[in-house]
């Protein structure tokens, strides 16, 4: 894909974001689109945030579970980059105008305490490299018309990130079996979903290998302090104005995030 291509479909989504009008799906506009072309035009996104001033903090890898692969019709994982601008405090209020058409999903986050750099990296490096989990809820977003997405469309649309909310008490994983963590979604004090860490990729454990082996290549390590969010544990629920949700992990503790209007509107 020619760099005057890759930097009109960066533009293009970039607008989105400001507008809240959702673009069209790139693959109708370039039916053969490539997951590199995708991916170059993510990052020509990501440099530009860079360039205004926001920071990379980590990064999340989606589709990982069975139930976001049907959802959305696909049939492997992405990443997608995190910026500082896209954290939001447990418990405090999200002004949801600053998305398009978000769901949220519950998910363990990994903060690393170490570099983690592939290619190479097996799940004894990955838990070596981890210095703590947090309980989260990741924020997807889609700047595609009505989430009509394919594998190529969400991952140029830097792999339909929209935020994520971090619980505030770290735990160790020692001792942990993360395949095993249970999770209870609640949206306004209702159960709305349940599901276990198993979902991810067998463990979450293995999207972050995942993540560090493909990144490695790239020449891209995944840095201390870095967050990773390895993917959803159940499938992704719409969030309405007025929302609140509350996500509980088994041996790892709770996190919410409510979305409100602050026009009232």
């Amino acid at each position: 894909m020619r760099f005057e291509a890759v930097e009109k479909a960066a533009a293009g989504l970039l607008g989105a974001y400001a507008s809240r009008v959702p673009v069209r799906p790139l693959t109708e506009e370039v039916p053969d689109l490539s997951l590199a072309d995708a991916y170059a035009i993510q990052r020509a996104q990501v440099e530009r945030w860079v360039a205004d001033g926001a920071v990379i903090k980590g990064h999340k890898v989606g589709l990982t579970s069975a139930a976001m692969q049907r959802q959305l019709g696909v049939d492997q994982p992405d990443y997608g980059h995190l910026l500082d601008t896209m954290f939001h405090t447990d418990g405090a209020p999200i002004d949801i105008r600053r998305f398009v058409q978000p769901r949220i999903e519950p998910e363990i986050a990994f903060v690393l305490g170490r570099p983690l750099a592939g290619p190479g990296v097996t799940a004894a490096d990955a838990v070596a490299a981890v210095d703590f989990v947090l309980p989260a809820l990741e924020i997807i977003d889609s700047r595609i018309a009505d989430w009509k997405i394919t594998l190529p469309d969400t991952v140029a649309d830097n792999a339909s990130s929209g935020g994520v909310v971090l619980g505030t008490t770290p735990v160790r994983p020692d001792g942990l079996d993360l395949s095993l963590t249970g999770c209870l979604l609640h949206r306004n004090g209702d159960l709305v979903d349940t599901g276990a860490g198993g979902a991810v990729l067998g463990s979450p454990l293995n999207a972050l290998v995942w993540l560090a082996n493909v990144l490695g290549p790239m020449g891209v390590a995944l840095e201390a302090g870095h967050v990773v969010l390895p993917g959803s544990i159940t499938a992704a629920v719409p969030i309405a104005t007025g929302d609140t949700f509350t996500a509980t992990f088994a041996g790892i503790g709770n996190v919410t995030a409510r979305f409100r209007d602050p026009t009232g509107s």
